[in-house]
């Protein structure tokens, strides 16, 4: 009689052991999970995923015909038919993956495509059936054009533009393919204006340069372009290649430079207060961060631990009290 009792209290130890052990388990799997963190609204429209054929620009025409007539002549409707690139093309063996960029449709497997030249379908998608009630999608940002123009967005997505999220299109007419003005100085006088006030940009200026001369330069090309990948200047960024391009006569050497009069622009004074004022309010959401996860860890333990001793004592309950049931039915059979 005396195993059985030993017998029962192992089981009972036993079943409130394997009970508690899985929930401060829980528990701490609990706390150690960060908590989810809601989506936020997107600031573009999203491209969906579209189906369906390629229609052709001509059935964009039919509706579209003065962008159709626009794009007709621009780098992007003869991107295939170009003589440079059909040289290219021919030198280059067919390199099939050139059409990703060349053609509209391009299909990698069959290296098949739907139509020649950056077509209206290449940015806006395969026609949808039911347009125009059902819009075509589009997203209108640098992610669109980086699929072709590699080169030029990675140099913006080093320049200023991009921190202040001024996409492509800001500048740029995607059907036309020209600037958003009628020249490149108006173009950049929209946004920055008053430049002229200062010496350098306006001893330039009217020394009839336009903003492009110095914050778009780029050396020039003695050859073709290589898989036609070149710089375009659109970090915007002006060094000392750029000034040596016109005054290579007069930089570094030891003639008298010449006194010149005009606005010197003050080096912009960096607000040490402010500064510690983020590093300090950065410092602190670190800290509340850290706080948040310890107490979320020892809450899940907590919890863990007060599920395990409901549970755990219930299952010991359980069994041992089914143990009981079993020994008093042994006890009546052997005294029968």
């Amino acid at each position: 009689m005396k195993n059985k009792k030993i017998d029962h209290r192992q089981h009972a130890c036993l079943a409130f052991s394997i009970f508690f052990s899985i929930s401060l388990l829980s528990g701490i799997i609990f706390g150690l999970t960060p908590p989810a963190v809601s989506a936020q609204t997107p600031t573009s429209t999203p491209t969906s995923e579209v189906t369906g054929n390629f229609a052709g620009p001509d059935t964009c025409k039919t509706c579209h015909p003065e962008i159709y007539d626009t794009w007709q002549s621009t780098r992007h409707a003869q991107a295939f038919s170009s003589p440079i690139f059909q040289r290219d093309w021919a030198n280059e063996g067919t390199k099939f993956t050139c059409l990703e960029c060349h053609t509209t449709g391009y299909n990698a497997k069959t290296s098949s495509y739907a139509h020649e030249g950056v077509t209206c379908e290449s940015c806006h998608g395969p026609y949808q059936s039911g347009h125009p009630q059902s819009l075509m999608p589009l997203t209108p940002n640098a992610d669109l054009c980086s699929t072709c123009h590699k080169t030029t967005t990675d140099e913006w997505h080093a320049s200023k533009h991009a921190s202040a999220s001024i996409q492509c299109q800001a500048c740029h007419n995607p059907h036309s393919q020209t600037p958003r003005a009628a020249s490149v100085t108006e173009l950049c006088t929209n946004c920055h204006k008053n430049m002229s006030d200062s010496f350098t940009h306006g001893t330039h200026a009217k020394a009839g340069l336009e903003c492009s001369n110095c914050h778009m330069y780029t050396a020039p090309r003695t050859e073709d372009p290589i898989m036609g990948l070149v710089p375009t200047g659109h970090t915007f960024a002006v060094g000392s290649d750029t000034c040596i391009a016109c005054h290579k006569d007069t930089v570094h050497t030891r003639d008298t430079i010449v006194k010149l009069s005009g606005q010197a622009e003050a080096t912009p004074v960096i607000n040490v207060e402010t500064l510690q004022k983020q590093v300090s309010e950065q410092e602190q959401t670190i800290s509340q961060l850290e706080a948040r996860s310890s107490v979320r860890l020892y809450t899940g333990l907590a919890q863990g631990a007060i599920v395990g001793l409901v549970t755990g004592g219930v299952a010991a309950w359980v069994v041992s009290r089914r143990i009981r049931v079993v020994e008093e039915d042994e006890d009546e059979q052997e005294k029968d």
